[in-house]
């Protein structure tokens, strides 16, 4: 079983997440009631929609972690599932993301555009330089 599959098993039985198809076409996507939450793109990567008030908050533990990615003027980070540690981080990340979208008034999350499918290209230690 692949890092994004066990990952899958584990959001898919919260009850404040349901299966939905991602707004990119691409893998297989959770939502909440309010919003588009992660999208599944890859064995190893995860879209996941934080909110960009949520990511400002975050920014410097985000950008410290070897496993997420910030990406420019989105909503959306990317999370690199490579160990069960990302797998505890990406979990911890949604819980705090499920928090952000209850807190977000319904337009703000609706002109949010949907993932951007971004991909790793250079592992973990590259990221960090």
């Amino acid at each position: 079983m692949t890092t994004a599959s066990r990952a899958m098993t584990q959001l898919a039985g919260r009850p404040d997440l349901s299966e939905a198809p991602p707004s990119c076409g691409t893998g297989r996507a959770l939502r909440s009631a309010r919003a588009e939450s992660v999208h599944f793109h890859s064995d190893r990567n995860v879209d996941l929609h934080l909110t960009a008030r949520t990511i400002r908050r975050f920014q410097d533990e985000l950008k410290n972690s070897t496993a997420v990615r910030l990406v420019p003027d989105s909503h959306w980070v990317t999370i690199h599932l490579e160990c069960e540690s990302d797998i505890d981080q990406l979990l911890t990340l949604v819980s705090v993301a499920l928090q952000a979208h209850q807190r977000s008034p319904d337009a703000v999350e609706a002109s949010s555009p949907g993932c951007k499918d971004h991909r790793f290209t250079h592992c973990h230690q590259e990221l960090r330089q």
